[in-house]
């Protein structure tokens, strides 16, 4: 209900019967209403003309009273406006429409449509732009029927159309997606502006009908720059890149003057299409015009920048802007350029400056949103690093970000591939709002956690609860599987996705189908599934497949993959090292150098094995054979005291994994410092007893 204090009995009276109506039709929300408010409005200006009126007694002549009332609304000081409206003895359609206009634009519908109640009721006939305005409203309630009502009003009552309010009409049709009848109504204008033909191309782009939107933008006889923006962003949103670019080269090739959203548009543009080149020239462009320092210009060129992975050239971007954040600290533009560069470094895997830039933001007292939060969990989760993602997670409850199911997502993921499968669940249970986000999110960690069976039933309440399961949320149902050995379930899972869902299999869904069977030693049906389903042409296929010959010790179906594989990817370091290891094991030397040989004369170069550690705030990294460490005397001591102890209780090492024609002894001794041993020994002696070791590896 609303303050009597600012609200006239009377229409406090006629709102609360009003929303009493149409409270199943409308889900009011009182934050319409935030124009309310304990504390004193400022009076206008002019407020001594309003005195100087009551004195005079001239505030009795209505064209003064609507002068007034026009200046309150204005200045959208809406408490005297509506004080000022109540105590006018005489009002006519002019005061109306600036009472209706004026609540229309703050937003509040609600009461608009109330108001536009009273004027009927006065018996006050409403002009052409009293109208538009009640539409206008209606759009944004998407109230169909109560439009339709106005409609008919309008047409009962002889009103006269302009193009304005047709314009109205037509955007309130296409806003409520009765798409029939404005495609009528569009049909029918006799007029037909600018604003006319943006509003039914609007219309064709927000129902993906890109091919009838680009027609009615050439049917257009003078096209302006809104037009021009409106069609390039509407293509490009639809996923017609290339459709878009052609016609913002159109655009200047006939001379339409660009504006700062057109250059914004561009950049976002050449980001989805990563045109380093295109992106330089338009650059340059905005530099040669001065319109660089526009605040949406200078976050899509950083944007861009990131999207290409030029990071160097997106953070001289950045840095010529953090001079002017100095002077207006906390700004809009500042959260959301430095939310760009965080998003750009987390992109391009530059994990430890997105940390610093991120840190440097909280030291800075700078406001973080969500999507810069998302991000950093998400950098998190990739590096393994769970003391900053725990601090992140304090963060998000200090700063009062309600945990989502988005964002709780990202706090799942980020527990899970640190290791903590416990406090995801604990996420998990704690969001009420569950959507087929968090729930794939849950599925999904609990497969990296090898509990299929856990898995699976998460994926089964998941049906029961009537949450329409995803491509996403199928690919970790199948992961789970395969790791589990659930062939059977796995299978039915496939079945399902395909046959009751709809969904058509992607690379994932089927390099986890290969996965499934080739984990449970079925190499002939995996070779069958590839055969039925033709997915000849997948890499990952293969890969998957290769793998599964390699941890079955197939020689001879290894080969065959192998040389399927090599022929799609040439120059791919994978297909020759899994080859090369199972010659190894079964000690065929020459064929191992031969592929080794092979990779050299190709340029064929192998990405090397990395494993890190976090311990307090330092990350450390260890490669195979490491000796750059500081203290890599005391890791080689304690490595070899472990296995010693480890030889003791039984422990031997398999000399045949080592990819080279060496002595066993020397096998052993390769394998006993890889890159994870190294990371083990070094937590053991900087760590306390009993301290959980997380250890994170690049492959």
């Amino acid at each position: 209900m609303f303050p009597t204090y600012l609200t006239p009995k009377k229409h406090l009276k006629n709102a609360t019967i009003f929303l009493f109506v149409f409270k199943k039709i409308v889900p009011y929300s009182f934050n319409q209403c935030k124009f309310y408010s304990n504390q004193s409005l400022p009076l206008p200006t002019d407020n001594s003309r309003h005195a100087k009126a009551i004195k005079d007694g001239s505030v009795q002549n209505l064209n003064v009273a609507n002068h007034l009332l026009n200046v309150y609304g204005r200045s959208k000081n809406l408490s005297h406006a509506l004080k000022l409206f109540d105590e006018m003895s005489h009002r006519d359609v002019r005061t109306w429409t600036i009472i209706v206009s004026t609540f229309a634009r703050v937003g509040s519908n609600m009461i608009v449509l109330e108001l536009f109640n009273d004027m009927q009721n006065e018996g006050v006939k409403p002009n052409q732009f009293t109208l538009s305005s009640v539409l206008k409203c209606c759009s944004s309630l998407s109230e169909l029927r109560i439009g339709k009502g106005v409609h008919g009003w309008i047409l009962r009552n002889g009103v006269a159309f302009d193009v304005v309010l047709e314009n109205a009409l037509l955007d309130f049709y296409v806003k409520c997606e009765d798409f029939g009848s404005a495609k009528w109504l569009f049909e029918l204008m006799g007029e037909r502006t600018s604003v006319t033909w943006n509003i039914m191309i609007g219309a064709h782009l927000n129902t993906g009908d890109v091919d009838k939107a680009v027609d009615l933008f050439r049917r257009l006889s003078f096209k302006d720059v809104a037009g021009w923006n409106t069609i390039i962003n509407g293509v490009m949103r639809n996923g017609f890149e290339r459709i878009a670019l052609k016609l913002l080269f159109e655009m200047v090739k006939g001379g339409t003057l660009l504006n700062e959203v057109t250059f914004s548009i561009a950049l976002v543009l050449v980001s989805s299409l990563i045109d380093l080149e295109l992106g330089k020239q338009i650059h340059g462009r905005v530099l040669r015009l001065g319109i660089h320092v526009d605040g949406f210009i200078r976050n899509s060129l950083i944007d861009m920048y990131c999207k290409c992975g030029k990071m160097e050239l997106a953070s001289k971007v950045f840095e010529k802007m953090d001079m002017d954040f100095r002077r207006e600290e906390n700004s809009i533009e500042e959260i959301i350029s430095r939310s760009s560069i965080i998003s750009g470094l987390i992109l391009n895997c530059e994990f430890e400056d997105a940390f610093k830039t991120f840190t440097s933001m909280i030291h800075k007292e700078i406001e973080v949103d969500r999507f810069t939060v998302t991000g950093i969990l998400s950098a998190c989760a990739n590096c393994g690093v769970l003391q900053l993602g725990q601090q992140v997670h304090a963060l998000i409850q200090k700063i009062g970000h309600k945990v989502d199911a988005y964002l709780g997502s990202s706090l799942i993921d980020m527990y899970a591939k640190c290791g903590n499968l416990g406090d995801a669940q604990m996420i998990f249970k704690q969001t009420n709002d569950k959507n087929v986000v968090l729930w794939t999110s849950m599925i999904s960690s609990c497969a990296l956690h090898g509990q299929g069976r856990e898995a699976v039933q998460l994926f089964e309440f998941l049906t029961s609860e009537g949450i329409m399961p995803n491509e996403v949320t199928f690919i970790a149902v199948l992961t789970a599987c395969s790791h589990a050995g659930l062939v059977e379930e796995g299978c039915r899972y496939f079945r399902l996705m395909k046959e009751v869902y709809g969904i058509k299999p992607g690379v994932e869904h089927f390099t986890c189908m290969v996965d499934l069977y080739g984990r449970a030693g079925q190499l002939s049906e995996t070779k069958k599934f590839i055969d039925e389903n033709g997915i000849y042409h997948m890499s990952a296929v293969w890969r998957s497949f290769l793998s599964s010959c390699l941890l079955h010790r197939n020689v001879e179906m290894a080969e065959w993959v192998s040389e399927k594989l090599l022929r799609l990817e040439p120059l791919d370091a994978g297909p020759y090292v899994l080859l090369s290891n199972i010659c190894a094991t079964k000690q065929r030397w020459e064929e191992a150098t031969e592929l080794r040989s092979l990779m050299q004369s190709r340029g064929v170069k192998k990405h090397p094995g990395q494993s890190w550690i976090q311990i307090k705030d330092q990350v450390h990294t260890f490669v195979m054979g490491d000796r750059s460490h500081p203290q890599k005397d005391e890791i080689y001591a304690y490595l070899d005291k472990l296995i010693g102890r480890l030889r003791e209780i039984g422990y031997s090492f398999d000399a045949k994994l080592v990819m080279q024609d060496v002595e066993e002894e020397q096998g052993k001794m390769l394998l006993g410092f890889h890159s994870e041993k190294f990371a083990t020994a070094y937590s053991i002696i900087s760590t306390t007893s009993q301290t959980p070791i997380r250890i994170m590896k690049n492959l």
